[in-house]
């Protein structure tokens, strides 16, 4: 699909396999997540622009790539979110984080927003929207509609899985926003979850039913 980049390094791929083990632990699920989102982080942020300056080694002067002042911005979906994005802080310490909090009203999915905080210059900043599912994919339209709202012109999202329903959804109505994704399962059951699929990432990060 245009504007969907599956990530199939390896590594990625070892990890969501024991993502979706649903024996394993939740401390061991939350060190997966956050692992993958750094791994994913690299794919998202693969085409930052570089400048050359100027640098001092212990044996010469030299001109060397740095990236060219383009300013971040994570926005986790919460709750799940919040793991996924802990990776991507630890390559990029100096980004600043956006929280969304939205969750799916059971019956009718529809995305219900309860929390809301951003820098105030998400204009100038490139938006990573992150989320561990992306099934029906009204919270990540939810989420970049209200970014949009806020100003938000350069958007990427990247996802540990997601549903073909979805990712039709997300690009039908925002085809500006390109994807990241570790894999693309087979679809939705009649209660929204992605089949195969890992479960409710939130309730496996934390333990929750």
């Amino acid at each position: 699909m245009e504007g969907v980049t599956i990530v199939d390094h390896p590594l990625v791929q070892h990890k969501l396999t024991l993502v979706r083990d649903k024996s394993i632990s939740t401390k061991s699920f939350r060190e997966l997540v956050k692992e993958i989102g750094m791994l994913l982080c690299y794919e998202v942020t693969r085409d930052l622009p570089l400048a050359e300056v100027v640098v001092e080694t212990p044996l010469a002067r030299m001109q060397s790539a740095k990236i060219a002042g383009k300013k971040l911005v994570f926005v986790p979906v919460l709750r799940a979110g919040t793991t996924f994005v802990d990776g991507m802080m630890d390559l990029v310490p100096t980004a600043r984080v956006a929280h969304i909090g939205l969750y799916r009203e059971p019956h009718s999915f529809a995305a219900v927003e309860y929390f809301f905080k951003s820098p105030s210059d998400l204009g100038e900043r490139l938006a990573i929207v992150v989320t561990p599912v992306l099934a029906t994919a009204n919270t990540a339209v939810a989420a970049v509609d209200r970014l949009k709202e806020r100003g938000a012109k350069d958007i990427r999202l990247a996802c540990l899985i997601a549903a073909p329903e979805g990712l039709e959804r997300i690009r039908g109505l925002h085809p500006d926003v390109p994807i990241w994704t570790a894999a693309i399962d087979e679809g939705l059951d009649e209660h929204g979850y992605i089949l195969p699929g890992l479960g409710d990432a939130g309730d496996r990060a934390y333990g929750t039913r």
